[in-house]
């Protein structure tokens, strides 16, 4: 659901994990804080210089080390504090990995939410809508923590360990995987105003997402088994050709 909350000329507008304050009636400042579940966490991380840190430094680890070889010690180790004071936020590196993936995805709703508010043709909200989930990401200033770029590496390269758990049904009764369904769910709305007898949305925009990403890790790293090139804009091109001509039919 929408919330708008009015304050002389401050704007609250809600929506489901985002909050976006529009500060001064003409949007001169804009001040966004993404609230997650606090299911995700011991302690919410937002609340101290020190869970920032944590989640901040985190994720510079996990992109230099990769998640196998990183650990709560070593971090403990670069933000100059005890590995124990890590675990008063996140109970395990499992935790903090699916906490850093719903931070992600609750950013891309955002997105997705921000470009298509006052777009009134279906068509040109999916295409913006793709746009986003294919296109390569850039650093969003309005978080000085969390840098975007690096995110977004962790999860074409990680964020499949936060599900591939023996753990995963448990896990997503507890609503640990919602961000990223409320995406997927977000787009396949779009494409069911577009064609709202096509049978396959959810299939179809999950498959965009993960297919995008793992073109993304092989243009870096296995570069033969992609078509994309510098300047190109390849993936998003043809995964927006792929949705518009596979709902057409």
């Amino acid at each position: 659901m929408h919330c708008f909350k009015f304050k002389k000329d401050v704007k609250l507008f809600e929506y489901n994990s985002i909050t976006i304050i529009f500060a001064h009636k003409y949007m001169k400042n804009l001040q966004l804080n993404i609230v997650i579940s606090p299911d995700l966490f011991t302690k919410n991380p937002e609340s101290s210089v020190l869970g920032q840190k944590i989640v901040s430094k985190s994720i510079e680890m996990i992109d230099d080390l990769g998640f196998e070889d990183f650990t709560f010690k070593k971090l403990g180790v670069e933000i100059g504090s005890n590995e124990s004071s890590v675990y008063r936020y996140f109970e395990s590196k499992h935790a903090l990995l699916v906490y850093l993936m719903n931070w992600y995805w609750s950013w891309i709703e955002y997105k997705l939410v921000f470009a298509t508010l006052n777009v009134a043709s279906a068509p040109d909200k999916l295409n913006t809508a793709i746009a986003i989930l294919t296109e390569e990401v850039l650093e969003d200033n309005s978080f000085s923590y969390i840098n975007e770029v690096m995110l977004n590496k962790i999860i074409i390269a990680e964020s499949s360990k936060a599900y591939h758990t023996k753990a995963v049904d448990q896990e997503n009764k507890k609503g640990y995987y919602k961000t990223y369904k409320d995406v997927v769910e977000r787009v396949s709305a779009i494409v069911l105003e577009i064609n709202p007898t096509y049978e396959f949305p959810h299939m179809l925009i999950s498959t965009v997402i993960e297919g995008a990403h793992h073109q993304r890790y092989f243009s870096k790293h296995l570069p033969s088994l992609t078509d994309v090139r510098k300047g190109g804009n390849n993936i998003v091109r043809f995964y927006t050709d792929v949705v518009f001509k596979t709902i057409a039919n």
